[in-house]
């Protein structure tokens, strides 16, 4: 499965919803994500540019987007952003790649 960070911040909407009805988002997220074959690594919240982070297991990439629509979808969330982490297993096998894929720099 690939694993995916995700980063939102709560609309006016969203916020208002979570003031009216304190509850762990834990167990919500966590069947969503559930629900789109995957599993929840970590839900956090957090200080700056977003409000909430979250670390999710999804078996493919069209998983992960039809779970991004859907939520985006709500109005009470925004600036919803989704990275594809990469374990470090997978960069080293594509660093020794690297030296025989023959790219040349412009100019050379």
């Amino acid at each position: 499965m690939a694993r995916y960070l995700v980063q939102a911040s709560y609309t006016q909407q969203g916020l208002a919803g979570l003031i009216e009805n304190p509850e762990n988002r834990t167990n919500a997220i966590s069947q969503l994500i559930e629900g789109a074959g995957g599993t929840l690594v970590s839900l956090d919240y957090a200080f700056g540019e977003f409000d909430i982070v979250v670390i999710g297991e999804l078996p493919d990439h069209v998983s992960m987007a039809a779970l991004s629509m859907a939520v985006a979808a709500s109005g009470a969330v925004t600036n919803f952003r989704t990275t594809v982490l990469i374990p470090v297993a997978d960069v080293v096998e594509a660093a020794r790649r690297a030296g025989s894929v023959g790219y040349r720099p412009p100019g050379s």
